[in-house]
């Protein structure tokens, strides 16, 4: 692998991670919102992320012998979570209560959230070590080649 490809590797690594955040913090910021413009509340959304199939004949005989030789990372879709369930609370004073007096709120959990944005945190933290650590190479090998 060269160098170029590891900053590559590391770059998009660091966009997904800037996505995730991004996703997360607007989970984060719409946590009571009650009505969408879609109509009904808000719903959690989740960031998928693919790894970026390599293309080449040589990368796929690389993979074939066992070696890694990736393109990184990238963001395949950005989707809602219909498998969590709603939150009712009992809010009969709420304007957007049913007539029974419950409120449907996200299904977003602060808690679950925070360990997120905290995951990939660490995981965008993660990515620019190696890229500054590919970075310090690369310059580490022009002062070599300097003499």
């Amino acid at each position: 692998m060269n160098l170029f490809r590891s900053m590559d590797i590391s770059a998009s690594g660091l966009t997904a991670e800037r996505v995730r955040m991004d996703v997360i913090s607007q989970n984060i910021a719409n946590v009571n919102t009650t009505r969408t413009v879609q109509g009904g509340p808000y719903r959690r959304k989740l960031v998928v992320l693919k790894e970026i199939q390599p293309d080449s004949f040589e990368s796929i005989l690389d993979k074939v012998k066992g070696k890694y030789s990736g393109k990184g990372v990238e963001v395949v879709q950005i989707s809602e979570d219909d498998q969590t369930p709603l939150r009712e609370v009992y809010d009969p004073g709420h304007p957007d209560a049913d007539q029974n007096g419950y409120v449907e709120y996200p299904n977003v959990n602060i808690v679950s959230e925070m360990v997120d944005m905290i995951s990939a945190t660490r995981a965008y933290e993660a990515n620019v070590t190696a890229f500054n650590a590919s970075k310090a190479m690369f310059q580490k090998s022009l002062e070599i080649g300097r003499g």
